[in-house]
C-alpha cells in the first residue's frame, strides 16, 4: 500500500490520475462574476 497502489490517495498522486480517493477540486464561481453589472454588452 503506497505509491504503486492503484486504490490509493498517494498512488494516484504518484499516477497523476483522479477518482474516488482523490476527486478533483471544482472551482466556485463568484456571484459577483456572475452578474456582470459594471461590463457592458457587445454590440
Amino acid at each position: 500500500m503506497g505509491k504503486g497502489d492503484k486504490k490509493t490517495k498517494r498512488g494516484k498522486i504518484n499516477r497523476g490520475t483522479y477518482g474516488v480517493r482523490r476527486p478533483r477540486i471544482k472551482k466556485k464561481v463568484k456571484p459577483e462574476d456572475k452578474i456582470n453589472i459594471n461590463k457592458k454588452a457587445k454590440p
